[in-house]
C-alpha cells in the first residue's frame, strides 16, 4: 500500500502483479475508512445521485480479468465488479464507434439514429501547419440529430454539471452538434475521432462553460509540434493524450462537491491504435512478460506509426487504462461520494487488428465470433460493470440483454427525471424515437420488476450488415442474406440454421423492416421478404 501511494502511477503499476490477491484491501483508502460513519450520516441529505460513464475505446468483452483474460492486468475494474454488478449480455449501439456512441447519446438504435456509420468531414484544400505538421482545418464525424435531444442536454436540464473527457465523434468542428452546443459544461479530449488516431497529436480540443468559452477551441501540443507526426522523432513527443485526458476527468471529479450532482462522460481513446505511449515501466513490465512480441510497419494514411512489441504495447495500455478507472474509483471513496455515485465502464464495441493489434493472440473475443465492424457477438457484445456502494449488490452476475440505447431511460431514472420520454419528444419531427427501456430495475435487484426487449436491432451499413437478436436467436443479414443462429447452443455463431427455420426467418426479417428508417447517408442492403 504505501510503495502504491508514495510511486508515480506509472511505476507503481507493475507492483499490482504481486499484489493482485489483495487488491480489495490494498487499494482502499485509509482516510475513506476514517470518515466511514460521517459520510454515511451525510449520504441522506445528499442530493440526487451523480453517474460516471466511462467508456473506453474497441476492447473486447475478453480483455479483462473478470471476462477471462489470462495476460493482462486489470486488477482495479476486476475489483469494480466485485463491487457491484458485472452483465454478461450487454451490447453495443453498433460494431464501430461513432454510431454505438450515437446510440448512447440519443437513446436510439442504428435504425433509427441519424449517425450510422464513421462518416467524417474535410477540408484538405485548407491545411494548418502546427510546427512542420500539415494538418486540417475542419475535421470530425456526421453530427447527431440537433433537432433530437441528448444525453447531456437531459442531465443539464434536471440540474446536473455535465462534464466530457475523451472523445465526442459527435459533430465536426463548426458544425451544430459539438460539446458546447449539446449541454456539456466542460470538454477536453478529441472532437474528431480520425485525429484521435494520435495519441501525440498536434492539438486537443477543450471548452468550459464557467471559464466563459464561447466555443470549443482547439489546445496546441507545444510539446508535440517540433517533431514530426511520422516516423522516428516521434518517439520525441511528450503530451501524451490519453494522460492529458484523464488528468482533466480526474481534476473535473475533485471539483464536484455533495451541492449539486454531477454527470461524467469519460469516453477514453485506450486501447485503440495507434499501439504507443509513455516508454515506462508499464511498457517494460509487459516487454519482459511476452517473450515473443510482433513489430509493425506503420500505416500513416490512417495516422498509425510503426510499432515494435505489439503485444506489450496493447496490455500496456489496457492495464494503464485499468490504472485509471482505480484513480476515478479511488478518488469518489475520498470525497465522500462513492455511496451517491453510480460509476459505469464499459467499451464502445469489440476488439480491432488496427495499427498491429492482435485480437488472436489474446484470446480477446471472449469465445465469441467476429471483431469490431461485424454484427457477429464479438463485434457488439462488450464488457459492462455497475458499480454503486450501498445500492447495486456487491458480486453479481447478470445475464440481462440490453444495448446502449437503453442507457439514456435508465440515468433518466437515476436521476429522477419525471415523465421521459413524453417530456423531451420533439413534436415538430413526425415520429421521434426512443427506443431504450432502463435497466434501472436490474440495478436494484429488482428482477420482476424489469421490463424486457422483444429484440435488439443493430445495422452498420460499412460492412452492410444487419443484426436482430429475439431471444436466443440472432439473425445476421449480410448484403442482403440472412444467417441464423441460436446462442443458446451456438455462442460462436457457427453453424446457420436459416434453411431448418424459414418461419424464424422470416418473422426476425419483419422486424427489420419494423425497425429501419432509411437514411440515404447509410444505405444498406435490406433481406428479401419470402412472398415479395
Amino acid at each position: 500500500y504505501t510503495a502504491l501511494n508514495t510511486l508515480s502511477l506509472h511505476d507503481a503499476l507493475p507492483i499490482y502483479h504481486y499484489m493482485k490477491p489483495n487488491l480489495t484491501k490494498t487499494l482502499l483508502p485509509i482516510a475513506a475508512l476514517a470518515c466511514g460513519q460521517v459520510n454515511a450520516m451525510v449520504q441522506k441529505h445528499q442530493q440526487r445521485p451523480n453517474i460516471i460513464y466511462i467508456m473506453c475505446d474497441d476492447m473486447g468483452y475478453g480483455d479483462l480479468g473478470c471476462y477471462g483474460q489470462q495476460y493482462i492486468l486489470t486488477p482495479n475494474i476486476d475489483r469494480m465488479a466485485k463491487e457491484g454488478m458485472r452483465f454478461t449480455q450487454a451490447y453495443a449501439g453498433a460494431p464501430v464507434s461513432a454510431p454505438s456512441r450515437a446510440c448512447f447519446m440519443t437513446g436510439q438504435h442504428s435504425g433509427h439514429t441519424e449517425v450510422r456509420g464513421n462518416k467524417e468531414y474535410w477540408a484538405p484544400s485548407k491545411p494548418i501547419y502546427y510546427g512542420k505538421n500539415r494538418d486540417f482545418s475542419v475535421v470530425g464525424q456526421h453530427p447527431y440529430d440537433p433537432e433530437h435531444v441528448i444525453l447531456p442536454e437531459i442531465m443539464k436540464d434536471n440540474g446536473y454539471r455535465t462534464g466530457m473527457f475523451g472523445k465526442w465523434a459527435g459533430g465536426y468542428e463548426g458544425s451544430k452538434s459539438t460539446p458546447d452546443k449539446r449541454g456539456v459544461d466542460d470538454f477536453y479530449g478529441y472532437i474528431c475521432q480520425f485525429q484521435a488516431h494520435l495519441y501525440y497529436p498536434n492539438f486537443l480540443n477543450e471548452y468550459s462553460r464557467e471559464r466563459g468559452d464561447s466555443a470549443v477551441k482547439r489546445v496546441v501540443m507545444q510539446n508535440n509540434i517540433d517533431y514530426p507526426m511520422f516516423g522516428d522523432q516521434y518517439a520525441q513527443r511528450k503530451d501524451y493524450s490519453a494522460d492529458l485526458i484523464h488528468q482533466h476527468a480526474l481534476n473535473w471529479l475533485k471539483r464536484q462537491n455533495k451541492e449539486k450532482p454531477f454527470f461524467g462522460i469519460f469516453t477514453y481513446t485506450l486501447p485503440h491504435a495507434e499501439l504507443t505511449q509513455p516508454n515506462d515501466s508499464l511498457v517494460a513490465f509487459y516487454k519482459k512478460k511476452f517473450f515473443e512480441d510482433k513489430t509493425w510497419g506503420g500505416q500513416e494514411g490512417s495516422r498509425y506509426n510503426a510499432v515494435e512489441h505489439t503485444h506489450a504495447q496493447f496490455a500496456a495500455m489496457i492495464t494503464r487504462l485499468d490504472a485509471y478507472v482505480g484513480e476515478i474509483l479511488r478518488t469518489l471513496d475520498e470525497q465522500g461520494l462513492a455511496e451517491n455515485t453510480l460509476v459505469i465502464f464499459t467499451s464502445d464495441n469489440g476488439p480491432h487488428e488496427e495499427g498491429g493489434a492482435d485480437p488472436t493472440f489474446f484470446n480477446r473475443d471472449g469465445k465469441l465470433r467476429g471483431l469490431k465492424r461485424q454484427c457477429y457477438e464479438g463485434g457488439i457484445r462488450i464488457p459492462f460493470i455497475a458499480r454503486w456502494k450501498g445500492r447495486v449488490k456487491e458480486g453479481v452476475t447478470n445475464d440481462l440483454p440490453f444495448a446502449f440505447y437503453d442507457l439514456m431511460p435508465t440515468f433518466c431514472d437515476v436521476a429522477g427525471v419525471r415523465n421521459f420520454p413524453k417530456r423531451y419528444i420533439n413534436k415538430k419531427k413526425t415520429i421521434d424515437y426512443f427506443d431504450g427501456i432502463s435497466i434501472f430495475p436490474t440495478l436494484m435487484g429488482d428482477e420482476k420488476a424489469q421490463k424486457k426487449h422483444p429484440h435488439l436491432y443493430w445495422e452498420f451499413a460499412e460492412t452492410n450488415q444487419i443484426g436482430v437478436r429475439m431471444g436466443d436467436w440472432k439473425l445476421i443479414v449480410i448484403r442482403g442474406v440472412p444467417h441464423l443462429y441460436n446462442l443458446a447452443t451456438d455462442l460462436h455463431e457457427d453453424k446457420d440454421v436459416a434453411q431448418e427455420h424459414p418461419e424464424l426467418v422470416d418473422q426476425m426479417v419483419k422486424i427489420i423492416y419494423q425497425e429501419h428508417v432509411d437514411n440515404p447517408l447509410f444505405p444498406i442492403t435490406m433481406p428479401m421478404e419470402r412472398g415479395k
